[in-house]
């Protein structure tokens, strides 16, 4: 019995980590934050690195274990919060596709009288952990698995998706800790297409979302 709540607990880890990676996807989001963050010394990068990564595993933690619940209570369906996550991170992303190379406008991130910038909105949210990576949890959190048959079993396999959290908002640290490095290996040229090819892409990312979630209303009112 331990053995089989064993393996389950690695199958949990391994299924929320390799789910949420292809989302969150930290590698293609480094070159957005650091052009964010850009205008910003090291230290403050750094800093905000560890709290984006904190952001990002609460945020999650919370859409694991509760986001069903509270897309219930408020009478929303996982459809409607693709459609609106969809257009949120299209919007994002669009601004970043069209953003000023030598802009000296401050980051989006940048709060009024020299105060360090705002680490959830919107570099936690929807720019690392955005409307997908939110779906995904809630989904993976809605499902019970077989192998529970009580309250020990489900605290097993919750430790699992936990660890599979943390591996996640380890990626995202690492990731974004050591983004400031692409200059140095991409050069200035270099570290814009990267910027400007992962903008495109959180365009397309966001369009893919809302599509799914206009799509799943189509169906539920042709049906």
């Amino acid at each position: 019995m331990t053995e089989l709540l064993s393996t389950e607990t690695v199958t949990s880890f391994l299924l929320v980590y390799a789910a949420l990676f292809s989302i969150v996807n930290p590698l293609s989001g480094a070159p957005v934050f650091l052009s964010l963050t850009r205008r910003y010394p090291p230290r403050v990068r750094d800093a905000l690195a560890g709290r984006i990564a904190v952001n990002g595993f609460l945020l999650l933690l919370g859409s694991l274990f509760v986001g069903s619940h509270v897309l219930e209570f408020f009478g929303l369906t996982l459809p409607v919060v693709r459609v609106a996550g969809g257009l949120v991170v299209t919007s994002a992303g669009w601004t970043l596709l069209n953003q000023e190379e030598d802009s000296e406008a401050p980051p989006p991130a940048q709060t009024a009288g020299g105060k360090e910038p705002d680490a959830f909105y919107p570099l936690t949210l929807p720019l690392t952990v955005g409307p997908g990576s939110i779906t995904v949890a809630i989904t993976l959190g809605s499902q019970r698995p077989q192998a529970a048959s009580g309250i020990s079993d489900l605290a097993w396999i919750a430790s699992g998706a936990v660890a599979g959290l943390v591996a996640i908002s380890l990626t995202i640290y690492v990731c974004y800790r050591f983004a400031g490095h692409l200059d140095r290996v991409l050069g200035k040229t270099g570290t814009n297409v990267l910027l400007r090819l992962s903008a495109f892409i959180l365009v397309c990312i966001g369009i893919q979302i809302c599509w799914t979630g206009v799509s799943d209303l189509l169906r539920s009112l042709h049906a």
